[in-house]
């Protein structure tokens, strides 16, 4: 069952402004990230990548640019990142320890196309639209950090070393995953997004210190 918060109103409205007043905040950070990638690594800066959304409509998610360009890399590799993956520069490797390539994704939240808090975008290799479990997840717009990013902060560490990452991350870690995002699906409420928000800052300061 799926929180009436969850869907309201009040939490895109809410949400939106957060981002708006968070993008303003932050900018300059942007702008350093910006840079640190265009003199590390060059053009481009940011990623778009194809996510399903909110009742199934495809947007754009945007990331800092973490892997290698395209043009650049000998064989396009899987579309799940695992520890240690060779298409990630070092200047990404950075980024995404502290998740600083996530940033560009408030545009999404003021777009309307994500949340705040909500569940995790996935490519549409992923989802079955057709799957009574996605069709819930699907009511609500995902987002930048929910219960399932913060249950499996370290997913890149958990699919190191294995030999088929996508088979392992569609047979256990997805199911897994969507079944943590269900949960938070019929409990969501200001409180529960404040929550995981700061739970979120947690393992962002754990990351730091060399936690996984």
């Amino acid at each position: 069952m799926v929180s009436p918060y969850a869907t309201s109103a009040a939490k895109r409205a809410i949400e939106r402004t957060l981002a708006a007043l968070l993008l303003l905040a932050i900018s300059p950070l942007m702008v350093v990230c910006a840079a640190v990638v265009l003199l590390g690594d060059g053009w481009p800066v940011c990623y778009a990548g194809t996510r399903v959304g909110r009742h199934g409509r495809r947007f754009r998610q945007l990331k800092f640019r973490t892997m290698l360009p395209a043009a650049r890399v000998t064989a396009a590799g899987p579309s799940i990142t695992a520890g240690g993956d060779p298409r990630i520069t070092s200047v990404g490797a950075h980024l995404r320890r502290w998740k600083l390539d996530e940033l560009p994704q408030l545009w999404n939240v003021v777009r309307g196309e994500m949340a705040l808090v909500g569940p995790r975008p996935e490519v549409p290799e992923f989802v079955d639209e057709a799957d009574p479990v996605w069709t819930e997840i699907l009511e609500v717009a995902p987002g930048i950090t929910g219960a399932a990013s913060v249950e499996y902060f370290n997913e890149e560490e958990r699919l190191r070393g294995v030999s088929d990452p996508v088979a392992f991350y569609r047979s256990t870690l997805l199911p897994a995953k969507l079944a943590v995002e269900q949960r938070w699906l019929s409990l969501c409420s200001p409180a529960e997004d404040a929550r995981l928000l700061l739970r979120t800052a947690g393992r962002l300061f754990g990351a730091g210190r060399g936690a996984v």
